[in-house]
């Protein structure tokens, strides 16, 4: 199936020069979203992945039903201050600016095998700090799938090491 038929872009947003891949397209379509969940599924299947690590928001749409799809637990990554209990927390630069990602502070066990999941590659600064949070957590990051990359932005130098799994590029 080509995925890309179902990815709308956008000129010029969020800002003048950006080509924004929106993926509510894909989802709005059931039969795509289930095919495009199977597919990292049948990309992944064979990292014997104990959770899935996705951060807010769209690494939840494709992080929870990779989850349920492969029946291990769900991990969300949110924005600092919208987790209750106890968290880690670090900052990352975003394409637009900078930010906060923090966890709960025993989402995961020490050498639990984790997948980070999210819906776009693009500079590596949003994955790059899930793998940190994951890794001061003690979790072994066995690899990161997305429904997109965007090549240009080298996203994947910053996760030296890890496996990336991506369904289309740009």
């Amino acid at each position: 199936m080509n995925y890309k038929d179902y990815i709308r872009v956008i000129p010029d947003f969020p800002q003048p020069g950006i080509s924004f891949k929106d993926i509510t397209t894909l989802l709005q379509n059931g039969e795509v979203y289930r095919s495009a969940i199977d597919a990292l599924k049948e990309m992944v299947k064979e990292k014997q992945i104990d959770l899935i690590a996705g951060p807010e928001a769209r690494g939840f749409v494709v992080g929870a039903p990779l989850a349920y799809a492969l029946g291990v637990g769900f991990v969300p990554i949110r924005k600092s201050g919208k987790l209750p209990g106890s968290t880690i927390e670090e900052g990352y630069a975003l394409e637009y600016g900078k930010d906060k990602l923090a966890m709960h502070d025993d989402a995961i066990k020490p050498g639990q095998k984790v997948l980070i999941a999210d819906d776009l590659l693009a500079t590596g600064g949003t994955i790059s700090t899930s793998v940190n949070l994951v890794r001061r957590l003690g979790g072994d990051v066995v690899g990161a799938a997305f429904l997109i990359e965007l090549e240009d932005l080298n996203g994947r130098d910053k996760l030296s090491g890890i496996d990336v799994f991506t369904l289309m590029s740009y």
